[in-house]
């Protein structure tokens, strides 16, 4: 099975290039779409949206993901195994949260001509370079195969947080469209609280931490982990990131209580 996440929209012909090509090399691969419609360029969305499937899906899933500002550069093209699926895409960040969460095992530069097309465009590693690398992938190839291992892909700020006494120091992941603010900052990290004291970027705020929405007064802050995983702020059927002016890459600090 091959997931796909991009930022490429359906009413160009990229997604269709990229299936074309898997199943040109694996005809008989599972294609699954996550989404085609994040943001232009938002690698932080893309990474939200990846990591927010994945957990989801068999494993030995490969989920290809390309939201690639860079494509072109010198950035690296690379495979991440973890102990549950493989990520392709490139080292921009954009697999890291997802296959953070799964407990990496190895990466691979995806640097090995056998398992690209012939010719390789400037402007669109998604067909040439990602796509033909997950569908050999699924086919059986081994993953050392495609590539010398690495020690150091990139890992964006958004993939990780810090935590100093009672403190939680990450920032907003997504904007959801209730508006809904999605941190970076996992259920693992928080057991056993009532409370939660909030800065923003633009004020500080108490929420009482719950598990559902209706928990609260309308339109009273609730901290919750939703669906995702992740800690959110919200307002009880309200718009919590118009009302407080935060936008996903702002830092956020929480103490908990």
């Amino acid at each position: 099975m091959i997931t796909l996440t991009t930022d490429f929209g359906l009413e160009d012909p990229y997604v269709a290039q990229m299936k074309g090509v898997i199943l040109s090399i694996n005809a008989d691969s599972n294609l699954i779409d996550i989404s085609h419609s994040v943001k232009k360029f938002d690698v932080r969305m893309g990474a939200f949206t990846l990591a927010s499937a994945a957990p989801y899906f068999p494993k030995g899933t490969v989920h290809l993901a390309v939201v690639d500002p860079g494509v072109g550069t010198k950035r690296r093209s690379v495979m991440v195994q973890t102990k549950q699926a493989f990520f392709v895409g490139p080292d921009n960040g954009i697999l890291m949260l997802a296959a953070k969460s799964q407990g990496i095992e190895h990466v691979y530069d995806l640097s090995n001509s056998p398992y690209r097309l012939p010719k390789i465009s400037s402007t669109f590693h998604g067909r040439d370079i990602f796509a033909p690398a997950a569908a050999y992938l699924d086919q059986g190839v081994k993953p050392f195969e495609f590539g010398p291992e690495i020690i150091d892909p990139l890992t964006p700020k958004f993939a990780e947080t810090t935590r100093k006494n009672t403190s939680l120091y990450g920032e907003v992941l997504h904007i959801d469209s209730f508006g809904n603010i999605v941190t970076n900052i996992a259920e693992k990290d928080i057991s056993n609280v009532k409370t939660v004291k909030v800065k923003l970027a633009e004020c500080s705020l108490e929420a009482t931490f719950a598990k559902t929405y209706g928990e609260v007064n309308l339109k009273d802050p609730i901290a919750l982990v939703g669906s995702h995983g992740f800690l959110e702020f919200a307002l009880n059927q309200g718009n919590a990131a118009e009302k407080y002016n935060v936008h996903s890459g702002d830092l956020v600090t929480i103490t908990l209580s």
